[in-house]
């Protein structure tokens, strides 16, 4: 027997069916209605109470629900678990003579394509990426919904994860019968799309289709098979959620990896560029980074190019020093500046409302936040005209006179209008004829109500006689029972309440009727003026783009410009040479942070007489700090930032590699020093004579012997001939790596000054040349405070194992256990040393050994 259910349910089945994929949010009056299985899985992920509603005798259907006001909220939570979210809305008010309200899916939900501005980052971009996977080639494609931003590019298979990294999409489109070989599936939202969707045939038909073109010639990608593959796929995909057009999105742009210098996955979470290397438990945080440093912006848009610029700096010498160009003549006028950025302090997203047009989702807010901000062009263009370097000349000339789209919105929109767009309260009143007649009648109700009523009073001679109203009967009249006997014979009886009789009258319903229909229909021409207004405005989506895209540059060109003044950063000379020459350079992000001053360092690398730099020098003394700042002032310089040093000269650089600190990797089984060497791996094979590799401490993860052998080939590999000579900063605690340089012509040493005055060790983090006279390992390990005995008792063993001695475990035994016995009589230091095989201990061996004893006595 079939299942018979309520109409409710019914319609909720059948639309169920047309979305299996996503989590139904079906409106019923107030609330989001969630049914069946989409009702426990919301209740779980969402912490809700499930109940259930009966449809049909003894048959209940769990029920989970959330206010249609906190709808976001919600969306947000379910969003962030990886959740396909189809709203479905009513599209009509109820109406007693249906059986049923029209309701359908206005919007599909997914990470990667988010409108609603409570759901977004306004200072970074939510990207929905579409891969084809080849053999060779990957194509790939790209879009910001809420910018319009839309890019189609190639990229070699053996740096995809590398690319995709980069951008960090919020979701990742892949075909439905690929195999993922790379684990992707394991660190992004990924949905898979039906195969056919991928297929040369269709994407070119979806994307000339869409872009209302014959061929692709003109938005350069016509030769990028893969990259049309992904980008035709990805589209489809976004028509089916937007459930409209992207008008927004036309203009393509092709994705030329070669532009860029290519900062890797590692590298990029090394030098702390966007994030740092230790936020707060669960949390995303961009504090004690380069963007937190560099962030001078004022608009949204601004801080999202800002982000891009940082991941993605330049190759382009020319293009390099017009943006230095820019901030240079914006940094000199230091009033002007200021003026400048309080101009852009009064415009907000103006990117993302343009997509909300075009997407037909904005509403009279937004059309006033947009009024606003366009109504401040005119000012920064003025500003503007007093400008003479390249690039802030062609902004200037770039942006439009929105005057016509202002004044459409004033005249429409009140300043002040609610959020919805349906119930009322947006247009002017002036603005549309029939419009104030209906608000007349509306408005007159009660001087109407208040006249019937004295009327009434004065012919019946009931003096406490009122006209009232209530959302069942409409407008009645209340006669007390006191004076019931007065009613007239035309008064209808309508209600009995507690203190009398309610009536109606054919006056009373004939103006109930005129001022009901007033009110519905003010609210439905309201509606229908507002888009009209809105359509007219869509045309000019591309416009406000291009606007959107020119107020970003000078926000950031603004932004680099007063923190050059506030932290004293110096243009750097960018050039086509093999140098990088830093005078008193300095590390942004420790500077910034520091409350004493920062002690600055030179740095001179070369392809011809100092190409590598081996840095010796103890813990704590500034290497890692000095490795970072020289790769941290290279990318400042070619994303076009003045940079923290009282000169610099960057030759340019097309890859930076760093291998800083590397960590196990559990989850695939990788130890520390496998890490390690995988990512110097990835450097020589990679690197090329443009490259800058920083290099800390490698082969520190195995065998003394073992590791020196490792970091002396590297450092002979990275050395090469003149043909491959990649600029490198090497720093090491493997002192005997330092005569490497007397062999290799182009090696150099330098160390890190330290100072002894008795026990006390002062590290003054000026880097010197040549190599560091010792290691300072004690007295690092003083400072980290080591009990005092332990730090006695190494001093005592170091002359031991310096000198070589013949050392009998004996002379161990009774100190040790004297120090620890009243303690800890069964530490493990004392196991280790009593199952010490003397005859195998080498000074290298014993300093290891040492090592290990420390880290058991500080647990």
């Amino acid at each position: 027997m079939a299942e018979r259910l309520t109409p409710l349910l019914a319609q909720y089945r059948r639309i169920k069916e047309r979305y299996p994929e996503t989590l139904l949010l079906f409106r019923v009056g107030d609330f989001y209605e969630m049914f069946y299985d989409d009702a426990e899985i919301g209740a779980r992920a969402l912490n809700l109470t499930l109940t259930s509603r009966p449809h049909g005798p003894n048959i209940r259907v769990p029920l989970a629900g959330i206010p249609a006001k906190a709808l976001d909220t919600y969306v947000a939570r379910l969003v962030a678990q990886g959740f396909k979210i189809a709203v479905c809305d009513q599209l009509e008010e109820p109406d007693r003579n249906k059986p049923i309200v029209h309701r359908d899916v206005v919007e599909i939900i997914t990470p990667g394509t988010v409108t609603r501005t409570p759901l977004l980052d306004e200072q970074k971009n939510n990207y929905l990426m579409a891969l084809s996977p080849g053999s060779e080639i990957w194509g790939m494609a790209f879009t910001d919904l809420t910018t319009g931003e839309f890019v189609v590019g190639e990229i070699k298979s053996a740096n995809i994860l590398e690319e995709i990294a980069k951008i960090g999409p919020a979701e990742l489109l892949l075909p439905q019968n690929w195999s993922d070989n790379l684990s992707i599936e394991n660190q992004y939202h990924i949905t898979r799309v039906d195969d056919y969707y991928f297929t040369e045939e269709f994407a070119f038909d979806k994307l000339t289709s869409h872009l209302e073109v014959l061929n692709l010639g003109g938005f350069g990608i016509e030769h990028l098979t893969e990259g049309i593959c992904a980008a035709g796929a990805m589209l489809h995909y976004l028509e089916h959620t937007q459930r409209s057009a992207l008008p927004h999105l036309r203009r393509v742009t092709p994705y030329i990896v070669s532009e860029y210098l290519l900062i890797d996955r590692i590298s990029r979470r090394n030098l702390e560029l966007i994030e740092s290397l230790h936020p707060q438990e669960g949390k995303y945080e961009t504090s004690k980074t380069l963007l937190w440093v560099l962030n001078g912006t004022k608009t949204p848009g601004g801080a999202r190019l800002l982000r891009r610029w940082i991941l993605a700096p330049l190759q382009s010498v020319e293009k390099i020093n017009r943006r230095l160009d820019a901030v240079a003549e914006l940094k000199q006028r230091v009033a002007s500046l200021s003026e400048l950025q309080g101009l852009l302090s009064k415009i907000g997203d103006i990117e993302r409302i343009g997509s909300r047009i075009a997407l037909e989702r904005a509403n009279a807010r937004d059309l006033i936040a947009l009024r606003n901000w366009l109504e401040v062009i005119p000012e920064v263009k003025n500003f503007l005209a007093e400008f003479r370097s390249e690039r802030l000349v062609q902004i200037c000339n770039s942006m439009h006179d929105f005057k016509a789209i202002t004044n459409d919105i004033s005249q429409v929109i009140v300043d002040d209008p609610p959020a919805g767009i349906t119930e009322g309260g947006l247009i002017r009143t002036g603005y549309n004829q029939e419009l104030d007649e209906l608000r007349a009648i509306a408005g007159n109700a009660k001087e109407f109500i208040a006249r019937i009523q004295a009327t009434e009073r004065q012919r019946t001679g009931i003096p406490n006689l009122r006209v009232g109203y209530n959302s069942v009967f409409g407008y009645y009249i209340e006669i007390t029972k006191s004076y019931l006997s007065l009613v007239p014979k035309n008064y209808i009886r309508k209600q009995t309440v507690v203190s009398g009789e309610r009536f109606i009258t054919p006056e009373l319903k004939e103006y109930e009727a005129k001022i009901l229909n007033a009110e519905e229909r003010i609210k439905t021409l309201e509606y229908e003026l507002f888009l009209e207004l809105r359509r007219r405005i869509a045309p000019y989506t591309n416009q406000i783009f291009d606007l959107a895209n020119v107020l970003a540059e000078l926000d950031v060109f603004a932004g680099l410009a007063s923190i050059a003044n506030e932290r004293n950063y110096v243009r750097p000379i960018v050039d086509e040479s093999r140098a990088i020459e830093i005078k008193s350079g300095r590390h942004p992000v420790v500077e910034a942070m520091s409350k004493q001053p920062f002690i600055p360092n030179d740095t001179l690398i070369d392809s011809k007489e100092q190409q590598i730099l081996i840095i010796t020098g103890p813990n704590m003394a500034g290497k890692s700090t000095y490795l970072r700042q020289v790769a941290l002032i290279v990318i400042m310089a070619q994303m076009g930032s003045f940079v923290p040093a009282a000169h610099a000269r960057i030759g340019i650089v097309d890859k930076i590699f760093t291998r800083i600190g590397a960590s196990d990797d559990v989850a695939r089984g990788v130890s520390t020093f496998l890490a390690e060497m995988i990512e110097t791996a990835n450097i020589l094979n990679n690197a090329t004579p443009r490259s800058l590799v920083v290099l800390d401490e490698v082969g520190r993860g195995t065998a003394t012997y073992d590791g020196l052998a490792i970091a002396w080939a590297t450092v002979e590999h990275l050395h090469g001939d003149e043909k491959f000579c990649p600029r490198t900063i090497f720093a090491t605690h493997y002192h005997e790596l330092t005569d490497i340089a007397a062999l290799l012509p182009r090696v150099r040493n330098y160390s890190f000054d330290v100072r002894e005055k008795g026990d006390q060790v002062l590290f003054l983090r000026k880097i010197k040349p040549g190599p560091a006279d010792k290691s300072y390992g004690i007295a690092v390990a003083k400072l980290a405070g080591l009990p005092m005995p332990v730090i006695n008792r190494a001093k005592e063993l170091l002359i031991r194992f310096t000198k070589q001695e013949e050392i009998n475990i004996s002379q161990f035994n009774a100190p040790i256990e004297t120090l620890l016995a009243a303690e800890r009589p069964n530490h493990p230091v004392i196991e280790r040393l009593r199952n010490l095989n003397i005859d195998e201990l080498t000074p290298l061996k014993a300093l290891t050994l040492l090592s290990e004893l420390q880290k058991l006595v500080q647990e």
